[in-house]
């Protein structure tokens, strides 16, 4: 569905120059763009396109490395808001601005005892950016409760909502990471949860065992939210103090053919089985099977705790970082005859 956007010449948005984008990403990388913009509803984003076309997206900043400063004009998605649009007595479905925190809207759901995004908690990033990537953790994905989204294509500044089917996503994959990449600005996400019932999802990672050591027999939303946190917390480190964007690599995925051969010279090697006989190999013991958990190359290197989160000791440039990336590549490939295939967005 389409619609024309309706330019509002009312609003007189200030374009910044030369600004710093060491606040604007997690990786605390110190690149500047020589335009910068926010908006934060469709008026001010009418009027910024009325003049050029965004040369960047800015949500979060949790899943971009940013290797030289950024020519033309940066917008950062500021679209707010939670607005529940349909209900019955089973399901809800809640629209989210694209620029609210992602980890902040799932807190909110638990809040409410909305199911089905609570092993996506502490997840980096806001909405808008999730299903771009379709954000997956412990088991779940976005696309298990995505329900559409609504964009505007910044080219012919006209608007389109887009339904689950039409999002062809993925494994960390989506049609805005490919067909319609730097295409369109996603204004909100509509998702459906449940009310009651919930599909509750514990065998993925170590939940189950979280769980029985506090004690809880009968998980509830809240208590696997917390289990998560509590996972992600102990291996994955904080930002505001160690610049990183999360998981550095996806998770190869490979037919289960090609994984039996490759276990057969490496029995050691394991997996988590996929739909359609395809077998997901976690990149992170592959990283750390060549040597590389807590390994540092000046101030860039990855994390002691979690071989597959690369990490900005401090005053590391983007390029120090895509440089110990190129490094990890190369060893797991020389190893185990596998391209990793970065998860984080290279500028």
């Amino acid at each position: 569905m389409r619609s024309i956007l309706n330019i509002n010449t009312k609003y007189c948005m200030t374009i910044q120059q030369n600004i710093s984008l060491l606040s604007f990403n997690t990786f605390g990388i110190d690149a500047y763009a020589e335009q910068y913009a926010e908006v934060s509803n469709i008026n001010e984003l009418s009027e910024i396109l009325s003049k050029q076309k965004p040369d960047f997206i800015l949500g979060g900043g949790s899943n971009v490395l940013f290797t030289k400063d950024v020519q033309g004009l940066v917008v950062k998605n500021n679209f707010t808001g939670k607005e529940v649009i349909q209900e019955d007595e089973n399901e809800v479905h809640v629209k989210f601005g694209a620029g609210e925190n992602w980890h902040e809207c799932v807190l909110w759901a638990v809040e409410r005892d909305y199911g089905g995004i609570e092993n996506l908690s502490l997840i980096p990033g806001t909405i808008g950016a999730a299903p771009i990537q379709n954000i997956g953790a412990y088991g779940v994905e976005l696309k298990q409760v995505f329900v559409s989204l609504e964009a505007v294509h910044m080219q012919e500044k006209s608007i389109r909502t887009f339904v689950n089917r039409e999002c062809l996503f993925g494994y960390r994959s989506s049609i805005f990471k490919n067909e319609f990449k730097d295409q369109y600005f996603i204004t909100s996400v509509t998702l459906k949860l449940t009310k009651n019932n919930h599909q509750l999802n514990t065998s993925y990672g170590t939940i189950e065992k979280t769980l029985e050591n506090t004690g809880i027999d009968t998980p509830s939303i809240r208590s696997i939210s917390d289990a998560v946190i509590s996972i992600r917390s102990s291996k994955l480190p904080d930002p505001a103090k160690i610049g990183n964007a999360g998981s550095f690599f996806k998770n190869p995925v490979l037919l289960k053919s090609q994984f039996e051969v490759l276990q057969a010279k490496h029995p050691d090697m394991f997996c988590y089985d996929m739909p359609n006989n395809y077998a997901k190999i976690p990149a992170g013991w592959l990283i750390e099977q060549c040597g590389w958990k807590g390994k540092r190359i000046g101030n860039a290197g990855t994390h002691i705790n979690q071989a597959l989160v690369l990490v900005n000791h401090g005053g590391a440039a983007g390029e120090d970082i895509l440089r110990v990336a190129y490094e990890i590549q190369d060893a797991v490939h020389s190893k185990y005859q596998i391209l990793l295939k970065p998860e984080v967005n290279i500028l």
